[in-house]
């Protein structure tokens, strides 16, 4: 995919997207087979009565056989470790288990492209482990991913360029994850970060507080601590 900001159009697999390219055949159909959409909240996405139906829905709309969508169904539980939630109601699992069944029902259809909107907020530091680790393999792979995010502590760790937009919606920022987040004005600007004040030796100290705190040690590497 590329973006040109100078005149506000998005091109994707060499169309401009539009309202119109994204509904009508046969880009429509091409679009939705590489692109997924992860959603912040996931009881907005899960629909399905059961896991297996849910993983099942997008190959069954991409028209594949039906042994061909068992295949994929089967192969997807055992990848996310979920085989024993298949014939249970996305509504009665956890936070985390939501979160993996919807990533899952858009593996099942072996997309190019991922949005993913918030995908680490609200989970449990376990699943966000995994979402994590989950979504850095899919990038070796060579699967494209494109999220928006607050949690720069999730960014540092997936993706390698950022694009900060200020509260305006003006692009402030395009370039490499590791310059962005040791720009702290930049970041104090956006509400990204916070500072707090403190008072010693009859002076106000002002410092910049970050979500997940980060420390330089060694050769430009961060831990978090």
């Amino acid at each position: 995919m590329r973006e040109d900001f100078s005149d506000g159009q998005i091109a994707a697999f060499d169309t401009v997207l539009t309202e119109n390219s994204v509904e009508t055949p046969p880009f429509s159909r091409k679009f939705r087979q590489k692109v997924g959409f992860l959603f912040q909240n996931s009881d907005a996405q899960l629909f399905c009565p059961t896991v297996g139906e849910e993983l099942s829905f997008g190959p069954l709309q991409l028209r594949l056989s039906e042994a061909a969508v068992e295949r994929r169904v089967s192969d997807t539980l055992r990848l996310f470790g979920i085989e024993h939630l298949k014939e249970r109601s996305p509504q009665t699992l956890s936070g985390g288990e939501k979160k993996r069944v919807a990533l899952a029902s858009i593996i099942t259809c072996s997309p190019k492209v991922i949005l993913l909107d918030e995908p680490s907020a609200g989970l449990d530091p376990r699943t966000q482990q995994w979402l994590t680790e989950f979504l850095f393999a899919l990038k070796k792979s060579g699967v494209t991913l494109i999220c928006t995010s607050h949690d720069l502590s999730f960014v540092a760790e997936v993706f390698d360029r950022v694009l900060i937009v200020s509260e305006e919606h003006t692009l402030l920022y395009d370039g490499p994850t590791k310059e962005a987040l040791h720009d702290l004005d930049l970041l104090l600007s956006v509400n990204l970060i916070h500072s707090h004040e403190h008072f010693r030796d009859g002076k106000i100290h002002v410092h910049p507080h970050l979500h997940e705190a980060w420390h330089e040690h060694g050769h430009g590497e961060r831990r978090k601590v």
